[in-house]
């Protein structure tokens, strides 16, 4: 039969009913918070500026 656990304390939540429940009814404080929003302000310049790059050649091009 395999083993299913991992390296020395670094168990597998699946291998038996009782440690499945247990990580499946932890407190929801113990995850990660949600990434903040900076990511996804740069994201959003960065699109707005290759938008105005591209209408800028455009309009170049068609003077």
């Amino acid at each position: 039969m395999a083993n299913t656990q991992g390296p020395q304390g670094n168990h597998d939540p699946a291998g038996n009913t009782q440690m499945f429940r247990a990580f499946v009814d932890e407190p929801q404080g113990r995850q990660q918070a949600a990434p903040s929003s900076g990511p996804r302000v740069g994201v959003i310049v960065g699109v707005i500026v290759a938008v105005a790059v591209v209408v800028a050649v455009a309009w170049l091009a068609l003077k």
